[in-house]
């Protein structure tokens, strides 16, 4: 099951999103990242984070969905936008008409220096929360229904 994770910049909630349900999914989900108007950099706050967990943080880029509307792009089975910015875009043709929802965080980037630590273990916690309740289910196999509606349960755990 190939999962979308978007957000407008892709540098932090996106990203830490992607890392999560990959690691935490076992191979039972793979998770790609993008945004429309991605930074080009993941930020060091969701970096040096992911690794502090113990999540795999390498080869992790910003980067935009853009790639993963390309012919030979993998096929997605789900997208699953974690701002509110990308909320509200208008989402690029998928092929396969895959499952839509969303799981809103407050962006951790846009907070001061010093409140950023915090934010970021709070995006995390949240995130985490979210890609564990969604992984306790057989998401793999369920059908695009089941699946849409698990994704929008999940996305209201705080």
């Amino acid at each position: 099951m190939n999962i979308l994770v978007l957000c407008t910049g892709n540098s932090a909630r996106s990203i830490l999103l992607e890392s999560l349900l990959n690691d935490l999914g076992q191979g039972r989900v793979t998770a790609y990242s993008a945004g429309s108007k991605p930074a080009g950099q993941v930020h060091p706050g969701a970096l040096s984070l992911l690794q502090q967990q113990e999540h795999p943080a390498t080869g992790l880029r910003s980067k935009s969905w853009d790639e993963f509307a390309e012919p030979g792009a993998p096929e997605m089975d789900a997208v699953i936008t974690v701002c509110g910015n990308a909320a509200n875009e208008t989402c690029p043709y998928w092929p396969g008409a895959p499952v839509r929802g969303h799981w809103g965080v407050e962006d951790p980037a846009a907070a001061t220096p010093d409140e950023q630590p915090q934010a970021f273990s709070d995006a995390y916690a949240t995130l985490r929360r979210r890609a564990e309740s969604f992984l306790d289910h057989p998401v793999e196999t369920m059908d695009p229904g089941e699946l849409k509606a698990l994704i929008g349960r999940v996305g209201k755990v705080a």
